[in-house]
């Protein structure tokens, strides 16, 4: 049997490879930046577990192509999830380091139950 607190990295590591590879390659301006972090977060919420997700994208690495657009890639990501199973939460980052965009789990902590004695 997993503990509760497992089952929250678990969850984390999930949300954030799904939401890699399901972003990575949206078309994206300067402008609509913006309205991309805002619709990455509001699908990422949705789902089971997740208590809060915020999603930036550095705007130094948008490019574009000779269309206009720029494309969303795993090194322009910045994310920070945290996912809660029962007691235990799990907080977690998606972020650029030397160069890969690196998913790694930052605290995973247990808070024991209230009680009303």
């Amino acid at each position: 049997m997993i503990s509760d607190r497992e089952q929250a990295a678990f969850e984390a590591g999930i949300k954030l490879g799904a939401l890699y590879h399901q972003w990575v390659g949206t078309p994206l301006s300067r402008v609509s930046a913006a309205s991309v972090e805002a619709a990455i977060e509001k699908a990422v919420i949705l789902q089971p577990c997740v208590e809060k997700v915020s999603v930036r994208l550095n705007r130094n690495l948008m490019t574009p192509n000779r269309f206009g657009y720029s494309e969303v890639s795993g090194l322009m990501l910045d994310v920070e999830i945290v996912t809660r199973v029962g007691f235990a939460y799990c907080r977690a980052q998606l972020v650029a380091s030397d160069g890969y965009p690196l998913m790694r789990i930052v605290e995973c902590n247990e808070i024991s139950p209230v009680s009303d004695h």
